[in-house]
């Protein structure tokens, strides 16, 4: 099956230069050659290219011809000196280029600045729900949104693979950690914690690796956009807000994969873990595609009051797979809205059908997907797409 993606690379080429960053297998070459079919493509992956600019930059220059307005680098972090003569053609030849990778890690690391602000950055993710026609909820809980992986008839071996090729291609080829088998217990540790707050003692305990290697380990995750922090929310003075973070790995399937999880079932609590983890990636993904910096959040007290997601100051969103959400959902939110720092509150749930309690909006998920991703959910407010 062929899925349309939301992200138009067409309209990044009519503003400026780009950075397109995503994780491996994501489907950013695809998307690009289907977009973009007769622009003209470097692709760093092929070693004949590779060599060729590699042994001489300038000819990137040379290859490029005068109709070419717009060209693709592919795995742009392959070949980091590259960017200088990618600086050079901007300046010079007014050039507009797609620059992907799936690591700004090497990028950063080289010393390279990343051309000084003349090409901008945007945000490439796995299948959201919006991009796939008949969208299946338990499938997607089950699979993730990686294209091989949601459309395979053998889905646990191709997200198993795809650990592995992470881990060799990744973090092993580019040298990221020095003891791979470090790393790969770390791996272990981090899916079983996904969405939990962030305890670098006890992470380092599991893993058997010293406290202060966790940091770093979670940066190469990070570099290599195979996961992010959600941050806690700090307003209101009402009540003491924790201040660690949680992690999230970026797909739901590749974390199912990393934990050795069975099947996710409807009802389990497995279910209502991965419900969370996967809308939350939905709102990430909504503000990436759109190229909107409206901070992520969460909310948690030391009394023990959370709220799963806080979007700038304009809506907290609590996530529960129940068919029936009841007044002990509503604790957190209403929590927060004692704080006054937020304005808006959701539930998103299996209820069939929408509804409001105490001014609080009960949102089937898909009412929720559909006013998210038309833009409808928060505009209101004046701050997020429209």
């Amino acid at each position: 099956m062929d899925y349309a993606r939301l992200l138009s690379l067409n309209k990044l080429l009519e503003l400026n230069s780009f950075f397109l960053f995503g994780p491996r297998g994501t489907g950013k070459s695809y998307w690009i050659r289907r977009s973009l079919p007769e622009v003209k493509v470097f692709d760093l992956l092929d070693a004949d290219v590779f060599e060729r600019l590699l042994r001489r930059p300038r000819q990137l220059g040379e290859e490029i011809g005068s109709g070419d307005s717009w060209v693709v680098i592919d795995e742009v972090q392959k070949l980091p000196s590259i960017l200088d003569e990618v600086h050079r053609l901007i300046e010079t030849r007014h050039i507009r280029f797609l620059l992907t990778g799936s690591s700004a890690r090497k990028l950063r690391r080289s010393g390279v600045n990343l051309l000084a602000g003349r090409a901008w950055e945007a945000g490439f993710f796995p299948l959201c729900a919006a991009e796939i026609p008949d969208f299946d909820l338990t499938r997607y809980l089950n699979r993730g949104g990686l294209p091989r992986a949601y459309l395979s008839a053998s889905p646990k071996d191709e997200l198993q693979t795809y650990a592995r090729l992470y881990l060799s291609e990744e973090i092993k080829a580019e040298a990221l950690a020095r003891k791979i088998g470090n790393f790969a217990r770390f791996l272990d540790v981090m899916a079983l914690q996904n969405g939990k707050e962030l305890h670098y003692h006890n992470i380092a305990c599991d893993a058997g690796v010293p406290t202060r290697t966790i940091e770093s380990y979670l940066q190469v995750l990070k570099d290599t956009l195979v996961g992010f922090e959600l941050l806690p929310f700090a307003g209101g003075n009402k009540r003491k807000a924790i201040t660690r973070s949680k992690f999230y790995f970026f797909d739901v399937g590749v974390t199912n994969a990393l934990a050795r999880r069975g099947e996710i079932l409807p009802g389990s609590a497995l279910f209502g873990e991965c419900f969370e983890h996967w809308l939350v990636l939905e709102v990430r993904a909504f503000l990436g595609i759109h190229r909107r910096d409206e901070g992520l959040r969460y909310w948690r007290t030391k009394t023990g009051f959370e709220v799963d997601l806080v979007v700038g100051d304009a809506l907290a969103v609590e996530f529960k797979a129940t068919r029936q959400v009841a007044e002990r959902h509503l604790k957190g939110l209403k929590a927060l809205r004692e704080e006054g720092a937020v304005k808006d509150f959701v539930v998103v749930s299996l209820d069939p059908e929408p509804r409001r309690v105490d001014g609080i909006r009960i949102l089937p998920w898909t009412k929720f997907l559909d006013a998210l991703w038309r833009g409808t959910l928060l505009s209101e407010h004046g701050i997020l797409w429209q």
